[in-house]
């Protein structure tokens, strides 16, 4: 009830401020006069007179990933007809990107089938790089991780921006130094039109969508937008692992005299899963390496105990302005996630009831009202449900030889977490058989009950200045703020109540440079500084110690990019010295984290698309990542080489592509001896697609696609869920998925 009340107020809340601002925009708008084109969504266009580089025909327009000679650091660019031509159809953005070089990423239920396990970049873990949704950085005040499936499908992007770096001082966000992860959403068509999409596949696989545009109406005030329904579900390669989400976007403009541009959007998902959490050998080699949940109620990993209900919004109404000199881009925003979990105490037992953690308890089995059940089924629910509420403020003027740019961005978020152990058997009763804190009341079957807030403020301020023409030099200064607070009745790994609050502070200065040598070939370096926060899970053992230290990092990076008609190519090397590196370490029957000391990443990438005949490209790319840590510890999931190499067709209505992508080989990086080395893997996907001209008057156009993931068919174990184990201790592991077929079919009216 509170949820929906917090809910229903903040939605109320949104709607009065849409109102308010339409109200007021109009006297902005007449203030001041401007090309809209400043600060159109599209931005400036390019010189008519210079033959383009980037469009349809180019190697950029063709290339997986391709890169600007304006970068002052690695950003990789995926756009909008990659991901039409290539994406599967329930693809996440750790999907799309997985083909970059440095970037490690396979969701182990087939692609969109669950959250991905572990997305890294250069060796960084999902929570150490930040992700954005149009500029605007988002995802769990926790540990700063994202929920790849809860927020955003590709039918509604632009492109995605993989920055392989902490970027200059205007890139803010949770964790930006390493590396951020940029989507951009769709914009509303100049045409009214109408198109249904939808794909089958393997596994039961089904996506069913439709998308319409209004086109520029006029009579509105230029208004454009856009709004697109999805529903898509899948029984998944893992055995009894399905997913059901359902998807629903909008995008509204409207231009407001001639120099405002205003902009609402709107998300919202929603999402019933099984999830599955491995197998060990032994089950692999019995049931199949596509094991994941029991049919059998006498298990702990039986599907009926290990399911999901995830709900979640993402809003923010965007104006852009200009007051005399100053261009203004401001958004003001509105995300939330409400899960609710449940699942078998350790379902990597199976059929082994579990074990009480308490002296004298039974062997296996629960207590309930002081009985005890020795053959019942333990389990868990949790709950976890946050709301951010933040603006983000950009603003930039023309000053002497360059371009002054500052702004603000300010977040809040709200979180609530619970979780209790319970009795399946008895219908979710509570199970006081591990006694978590205490043998008897509410702490002998509650883990976790806590209330907390962070506070996120990044003003920043940089200068672009253009000594030449060719050379761009932009020094910069971010200054960096969080709070964390509590006030929590049961805090996790303690069990007492705990009431408080930190806060940690870093100015975080940067310097780039670009240098063009033509008007096809540039140089770049880059030095930045990096600062994330301590996660809540260093609070859980330490929350009174007030000696929690943020990581932080110092980047280097220097590279060049050459691009033509027919080529896209860039390379480039970098150095990380990482400091104050948090890891986790045994502690009793909990883990608790520690500061393992420095760590120093070196490495580089190389990438290119060449486009050597009419319709026909060839792309590569590759990746080397080296690391040395101070005490001698292995880091999680940093393959030390990826590759990718592939070729593409575009002509006519015909498009195809053939890409591979290997993967170096990784550790799990778990604690101690029960770290897991895997091998090296490699993934082939391909893709044909048909435009057909109709001809009809009903129907502009229809496409029709096929797509084989994993054409080779390789099943290697690549992967192990953390925390998890058999009643014996063996890790519980992931294989690739094995080779998976989806046909396609859009029709435009």
């Amino acid at each position: 009830m509170i949820k929906q009340k917090f809910k229903q107020r903040a939605v109320h809340q949104a709607v009065i401020s849409v109102l308010s601002l339409l109200g007021t925009l109009p006297a902005l708008a007449d203030s001041q006069a401007m090309d809209l084109g400043t600060v159109s969504a599209t931005g400036g266009g390019e010189d008519p007179s210079i033959p383009s580089v980037t469009g349809k025909g180019t190697a950029t327009y063709e290339a997986p990933g391709s890169m600007s000679i304006n970068a002052t650091e690695p950003v990789f660019n995926i756009n909008q007809h990659y991901i039409e031509e290539n994406a599967a159809p329930g693809a996440n953005y750790s999907d799309i990107i997985s083909i970059l070089p440095s970037v490690n990423s396979v969701d182990p239920n087939g692609p969109g089938g669950m959250e991905n396990q572990a997305l890294t970049l250069r060796g960084f873990q999902d929570g150490q790089y930040n992700v954005t949704f149009d500029g605007i950085p988002w995802g769990d005040s926790n540990d700063f991780t994202h929920h790849t499936t809860s927020y955003f499908m590709e039918q509604d992007l632009a492109g995605v921006k993989v920055d392989l770096g902490p970027g200059d001082a205007s890139n803010i966000g949770y964790s930006t130094f390493g590396g951020t992860i940029a989507l951009s959403s769709k914009l509303p068509q100049n045409q009214t039109g109408t198109s249904v999409f939808g794909s089958f596949g393997s596994w039961n696989t089904r996506l069913l969508g439709a998308q319409f545009d209004t086109g520029n109406l006029q009579n509105y005030g230029d208004t454009k937008a856009f709004i697109s329904y999805k529903d898509f579900s899948t029984d998944g390669y893992l055995t009894n692992s399905a997913q059901h989400r359902k998807n629903l976007f909008m995008k509204f403009e409207k231009v407001v005299g001639e120099d405002t541009l205003l902009t609402f959007v709107a998300m919202g998902n929603k999402i019933q899963q099984n999830v599955p959490y491995g197998a060990t050998l032994q089950q692999m080699a019995q049931y199949g390496r596509n094991y994941g949940l029991s049919s059998n109620p006498n298990s702990q990993a039986f599907y009926g105990y290990n399911f999901d209900n995830i709900t979640s919004d993402f809003e923010y109404i965007g104006i852009k302005t200009r007051f005399g000199d100053v261009e203004v881009d401001n958004k003001l925003y509105t995300y939330a996630y409400y899960h609710n979990g449940y699942n078998g105490l350790q379902p990597g037992f199976g059929t082994y009831p579990g074990t009480g953690n308490g002296a004298g308890l039974p062997a296996t089995g629960t207590v309930v009202g002081g009985t005890a059940y020795p053959n019942d089924i333990p389990g868990q629910a949790m709950t976890m449900n946050y709301r951010s509420v933040g603006d983000l403020l950009r603003m930039s003027e023309i000053l002497g030889q360059g371009q002054l740019d500052y702004g603000t961005w300010i977040d809040y978020q709200n979180n609530n977490r619970s979780q209790y152990e319970s009795d399946w058997t008895l219908n979710g009763a509570y199970n006081s058989g591990n006694q978590i804190y205490a043998t008897t009341g509410n702490l002998a079957y509650t883990d976790r009950l806590m209330m907390d807030t962070l506070t996120t403020i990044q003003p920043y301020v940089q200068y672009e200045w253009k000594p030449t023409e060719k050379w761009t030099i932009t020094p910069g200064l971010k200054y960096s703020y969080f709070e964390r607070s509590f006030n929590s009745p049961v805090m996790q790994g303690t069990g007492q109540p705990y009431n408080g609050a930190q806060s940690w502070a870093k100015p975080l200065p940067a310097l780039t440079t670009n240098y063009k040598v033509s008007s096809n070939w540039s140089f770049y370096g880059e030095y930045a500084s990096g600062f994330m926060a301590p996660n809540m899970n260093n609070f859980f053992n330490n929350a009174q110690t007030n000696t929690l230290k943020p990581q932080s990092t110092q980047n280097f990076q220097i590279g060049t990019v050459f691009t033509t008609r027919a080529l896209n190519l860039s390379a480039d090397l970098y150095r990380i010295n990482f400091t104050d590196k948090i890891s986790p370490v045994a502690c009793g029957i909990n883990t608790c984290f520690t500061n393992i000391g420095g760590v120093r990443y070196d490495g580089g990438e190389m990438q290119g698309t060449w486009m050597f005949a009419r319709g026909f490209s060839l792309y590569g790319n590759l990746g080397i990542n080296n690391y040395s840590t101070s005490d001698g510890s292995i880091l999680p999931y940093t393959p030390r080489t990826t590759a990718a190499l592939g070729g593409i067709y575009d002509q006519g209505n015909w498009y195809g592509s053939l890409i591979t992508k290997e993967v170096g080989a990784r550790n799990s990086g778990a604690m101690a001896a029960t770290n897991i080395p895997f091998g090296s893997y490699t993934m082939t996907d391909f893709n044909m697609n048909y435009k057909i001209d109709t001809g009809w008057s009903w129907a502009k156009q229809a496409k029709l696609g096929f797509q084989i993931n994993n054409l080779f068919n390789r099943n290697d174990i690549y992967a192990s869920t953390s925390g998890f184990t058999d009643q014996n201790g063996n890790p519980l592991l992931f294989a690739l998925p094995e080779r998976s077929y989806v046909v396609n079919f859009s029709v435009m009216f």
